[in-house]
């Protein structure tokens, strides 16, 4: 199978996740865009240019998994691998159309020592998601305990959370309506319930900050500490009533060229890099302005397969932009 490999990693080298799907037999077309700098970045800006959205040339395909994102949305390949810190499989999956994975850190290796990262996977087709976590782990992936037997892929409960507790401030409400409108359509073709839930997280970006800067104070280790257990505590009580989480996976739409000015397009995916969280971001329809939304499920630790399995059933497959 052809597929495209996010630009920071050569061919045949860097990531074992890499390595190790090539070894499994897919066949890599070349390297894809990456936006410039150390940070999380949601706009395709290069060296050579910016990487253009295929619903929208003058709109960013999101990052930092950028020209992965735009390959898969523009049928180039139907699967590009990615890597995701802060949400750089989620978003640009969501502002291209598309489906992007991210496992439960730890699943899968990764080269990031501040274990923010991991890698991911970008397909517009929902059956090549446990391919590629069965090419690119070499343990068994052990699936987490839903509360329903007879449920649709082990989740017979899940709840909704337009801003996680913290992030109500960067909503565009055109996108959290229609992801919470796809969000109801999964759960009744899944025939699991909604159920009222509330989640309060402390907004994660001073940890997620502090734990990328190796010179962070005692002060700022110590709140990183005090903060990330609170919100292990929180998500802890969450998936003991509920099986599943679904939010939006942007908290707005994709923006220009120029970047995001104020907004954080990170606010609702970074809170589970440093939980560990496993997240798939789906299609969930498109803005007003013509360009796609995503809807983000997240699951118990070590639910993947149960995850990809329900995205499997319930997701068709994304259709490619056209030209």
């Amino acid at each position: 199978m052809p597929v495209a490999v996010k630009g920071r990693w050569r061919l045949g080298g860097g990531a074992p996740a890499v390595r190790r799907l090539l070894a499994a037999g897919a066949v890599p077309i070349g390297t894809t865009s990456v936006p410039r700098g150390p940070g999380y970045q949601t706009w395709g800006a290069t060296d050579r240019g910016p990487t253009r959205n295929p619903w929208r040339g003058d709109r960013s395909p999101g990052g930092s998994s950028a020209g992965s994102a735009a390959a898969v949305g523009a049928g180039i390949v139907p699967l590009a691998t990615g890597s995701d810190g802060a949400g750089s499989v989620r978003i640009p999956a969501a502002w291209c159309g598309i489906i992007g994975y991210r496992p439960t850190s730890g699943l899968v290796p990764s080269t990031d020592p501040t274990g923010l990262a991991t890698p991911g996977v970008l397909v517009r087709d929902p059956a090549l998601l446990r391919p590629w976590l069965d090419a690119v782990t070499t343990g068994p992936v052990h699936a987490g305990s839903g509360s329903g037997a007879g449920s649709d892929a082990g989740f017979a409960t899940a709840a909704w959370s337009d801003d996680l507790g913290f992030a109500a401030r960067e909503l565009d409400p055109d996108v959290v309506a229609i992801a919470r409108a796809a969000a109801a359509d999964l759960l009744r073709a899944a025939g699991a319930a909604a159920v009222d839930v509330p989640l309060r997280l402390h907004d994660p970006a001073p940890a997620w900050t502090a734990l990328r800067h190796p010179d962070a104070g005692p002060a700022a280790v110590r709140a990183t500490h005090e903060l990330r257990a609170a919100n292990d505590r929180a998500l802890r009580a969450f998936f003991v009533r509920a099986d599943l989480l679904l939010t939006p996976t942007t908290p707005a739409g994709p923006h220009g060229h120029d970047g995001p000015g104020g907004r954080m397009n990170v606010a609702l995916t970074w809170a589970f890099n440093l939980s560990g969280h496993p997240a798939v971001s789906v299609p969930a329809g498109f803005g007003p302005d013509g360009c796609p939304v995503g809807l983000q499920l997240v699951a118990r630790h070590g639910a993947d397969e149960a995850l990809l399995d329900l995205v499997a059933a319930h997701v068709p497959v994304a259709r490619a932009a056209p030209f």
